[in-house]
């Protein structure tokens, strides 16, 4: 198999824990998986269309609830509805024996009681896998105009078969917005909210996440979009998570072809966010038109925002959490520690505060 199994791991419903489901996510990354988890309070529709746009191998659903045989149907049923009818689902949880023979039949492909054993699991979906890829491989080229074709599409570009979607061509005018920045800054939160932004000015937005590789495994968790979810999924809003396969830089493989990929989709503006960023990490540059840094209050002085490397590419600044002690210092330094005239704007992504400002800059760099 190329490609690493590709899981979506799904907690839907109201109970509000999800440590079992994390174990899994775990388990499972270090088992060489790429992981989409999208966290707490899903519903059967958030889901299922972040299945779709990711183009998983498994949907796997958590429950806690006992609402199996209500929630599960309706999964299945908007697999179907979406054009997923073909892809794996399975359920784990508080699900007992005797239920078990009822969702089979209703056409889950797996169904984990609290004994099952992590390597049956495992197993599983790396059959599970190896059976939808055989299947789709004679599939004829996907037709990006479609959200399922689109999502097949850059699938093909991550397979290495990117040449055989012939000449994308770019659909009027385009902005590719890089959004860069040290761990745990909040880059996720910020670009969700700046979708959004960007949706009430009428505005087709594609991001593109990329999350780290695990050195020791290869496996992935892929947890950006958790922060940008909705319970109620725009279609005009179109999410694809990478893993960064172990390149430098900050991106990883087929990077910029997918953003190509989005453009020629008719998705205008795209954001690209890095992978947690150091001082060196400015691959960055090479497949945006510009460069958004975020830090964050006391991240540093008028000597380090000097320093060449990821300071030097930025195009723009956003001061992210500027509701936190320490903000108006950070601004400060940060406009005194360069000539040009790039803008400095505080945020807070969380409060959704001063956001507008950046969404009406970037509707000014399409072109």
């Amino acid at each position: 198999m190329s490609r690493p199994p590709r899981v979506l791991i799904s907690k839907i419903g109201l109970d509000g824990h999800d440590r079992g489901a994390k174990l899994i996510v775990r388990n499972l990354r270090d088992a060489g998986m790429e992981v989409i988890y999208t966290g707490l309070w899903q519903t059967p529709l958030s889901t299922v269309h972040a299945a779709m746009q990711e183009d998983v191998d498994i949907l796997g659903v958590s429950l806690l609830s006992a609402a199996h045989m209500t929630i599960m149907p309706e999964v299945l049923r908007l697999c179907r509805d979406m054009g997923l009818g073909d892809l794996p689902v399975t359920v784990g949880g508080i699900i007992p024996e005797q239920d078990k023979p009822q969702l089979e039949k209703m056409g889950l492909a797996g169904v984990y009681t609290p004994g099952t054993p992590m390597s049956a699991i495992i197993e599983d979906i790396h059959r599970l896998t190896a059976d939808l890829r055989a299947r789709r491989a004679a599939e004829p080229k996907p037709d990006i105009n479609t959200p399922v074709g689109l999502a097949r599409a850059a699938t093909w570009v991550m397979d290495g078969r990117g040449a055989g979607l012939g000449t994308l061509a770019q659909k009027g005018k385009s902005v590719r917005i890089g959004v860069t920045g040290a761990p745990g800054v909040g880059k996720s939160t910020f670009i969700g909210k700046l979708s959004r932004k960007l949706r009430d000015a009428g505005q087709r937005v594609a991001v593109v996440a990329v999350d780290p590789s695990s050195p020791l495994t290869g496996g992935s968790m892929l947890g950006d979009r958790l922060r940008m979810m909705r319970a109620d999924p725009d279609d005009q809003i179109f999410v694809r998570s990478l893993s960064s396969g172990g390149d430098a830089g900050g991106l990883g493989p087929h990077c910029g072809e997918i953003c190509d990929l989005m453009r020629a989709a008719g998705y205008p503006i795209v954001l690209i966010e890095t992978v947690g960023a150091g001082q060196n990490d400015v691959e960055i540059r090479n497949v945006s038109d510009e460069v958004l840094l975020l830090l964050m209050p006391g991240s540093g002085d008028t000597i380090q925002f000097s320093k060449a490397g990821v300071y030097e590419i930025a195009t723009a600044f956003v001061v992210n959490k500027a509701d936190l002690e320490g903000a108006d210092k950070t601004i400060r330094d940060l406009r005194d520690s360069f000539e040009d005239a790039r803008p400095v704007w505080p945020v807070s992504a969380l409060r959704d505060q001063g956001l507008d400002e950046i969404a009406d800059w970037i509707v000014g760099k399409m072109s």
